[in-house]
């Protein structure tokens, strides 16, 4: 795993933590407007866009949603030194978004399995979303066609 973050200044430890929290809010990113462009699309409205502030709400109320159902999941089986640990790492006044990616982070460095959990959870709550709104999809929780293509309305 490259260590792409510019400042080398930082001990090993925190340039790992820096590239988890990267590729960890890539991933919610993703998630979460996934779930949106779905929702979007279901409702029959155009995608989201970038400089309008209804869909900048609507995006972080899935962020919201999603980190707070991934903590929640993936703390619940923890060992009380798991949590003892967990506790130490993310210590510190915070608002709920940072406090539930460093969060995420710890458990990302603290759990083995953590991605694959991860992955677990988003197939969840994409699958839980979409069957709120009527939306078919597979066992994994997907729909059959990629992030792009329902972007841009093909296949």
């Amino acid at each position: 795993m490259p260590f792409r973050h510019p400042d080398r200044t930082h001990d090993l430890s925190t340039r790992i933590a820096m590239e988890v929290r990267e590729r960890l809010e890539e991933a919610v990113d993703f998630v979460c407007l996934e779930a949106l462009v779905q929702e979007r699309r279901q409702r029959g409205l155009p995608p989201p866009a970038a400089d309008n502030n209804a869909d900048r709400r609507e995006y972080q109320a899935n962020v919201s949603a999603f980190l707070t159902m991934l903590e929640r999941e993936l703390t619940t089986d923890l060992t009380a030194d798991q949590r003892e640990r967990l506790g130490a790492t993310t210590v510190g006044p915070r608002d709920g978004e940072t406090r539930h990616v460093t969060t995420q982070v710890a458990l990302a460095r603290l759990l083995p399995d953590y991605w694959q959990r991860f992955d677990a959870v988003r197939a969840r709550y994409l699958g839980a979303a979409a069957s709120e709104r009527g939306t078919v999809t597979d066992d994994s929780g997907r729909e059959g066609r990629g992030l792009l293509a329902r972007l841009f309305g093909r296949g």
